[in-house]
């Protein structure tokens, strides 16, 4: 599954701009996360359509990019993601960041590692967690 990253200014209408262009462009945001790193904010997003989001926001002079992420949803119940985190680092695969998703009843993250297929392949065969399909999360 493809992220959408970009890099914006810390600056009151930036993030507008951004918003702005993804919405002319018909495009969904299906999840988004936005750190702030200073002058700078690092603004990640799930949307119904990442090639073309990409190509709008760098045709409008914003640096964005586009990397692998895993999505999983998990059984909304204590402990779960303990369990998943635990699962992910004793086979040694490094968690660089997650984030939240939206998927309804049940809780879902995004997750970037030192290793997305290992830790897809990881993740689907313990039979505990629900690798998401890009095209699942692209239409939620």
């Amino acid at each position: 599954m493809k992220q959408l990253t970009v890099f914006i200014e810390n600056r009151i209408g930036r993030l507008e701009e951004v918003t702005n262009i993804l919405t002319k462009n018909n495009i969904n945001i299906v999840s988004i996360s936005l750190s702030d790193t200073g002058e700078y904010g690092m603004l990640r997003m799930l949307v119904s359509q990442p090639a073309e989001a990409c190509r709008a926001l760098s045709d409008a002079g914003f640096s964005a990019m586009l990397s692998d992420v895993v999505a999983v949803k998990l059984i909304h119940h204590f402990g779960m993601l303990n369990k998943l985190t635990n699962t992910i680092s004793e086979n040694g695969i490094d968690i660089k960041y997650m984030y939240a998703l939206n998927s309804g009843e049940n809780a879902s993250i995004v997750l970037k590692t030192s290793d997305d297929e290992r830790c897809k392949e990881l993740l689907k065969s313990t039979g505990d967690y629900e690798v998401l399909r890009a095209v699942d999360v692209y239409n939620m």
